[in-house]
């Protein structure tokens, strides 16, 4: 028998989304600054089209619609990676630039 753990839409995960937008055109580079924006105010960017967001269900259901709706889906690609509430475990961070803890304060 298999329990699976409930904890209703407030439980924070980490979700890692990832992006490529296509920037050939003037249009392609401001749907770029429109989903790095959106992803600034979710979570912290780690690199250039990376960001880890502590997200509930809701939150995460949201950004992704959101997100969605500024891309182009025959041009851009666009990933979500749900990385649970146990995430510590599963990310190895190595080389340049500083690891924070997602449920720190974020200053922005």
């Amino acid at each position: 028998m298999h329990i699976r753990h409930f904890c209703g839409s407030k439980c924070t995960m980490l979700v890692l989304i990832t992006y490529d937008v296509n920037t050939e055109d003037k249009a392609g580079k401001g749907r770029l600054r429109k989903v790095a924006k959106q992803c600034v105010n979710y979570g912290q960017r780690v690199q250039n089209s990376v960001f880890e967001c502590l997200l509930d269900a809701s939150q995460a259901k949201m950004l992704q619609n959101t997100l969605l709706k500024l891309i182009d889906k025959e041009k851009d690609s666009l990933r979500f990676y749900y990385l649970g509430e146990r995430y510590a475990t599963k990310i190895e961070t190595f080389g340049a630039g500083n690891s924070y803890d997602p449920k720190d304060t974020m200053i922005v």
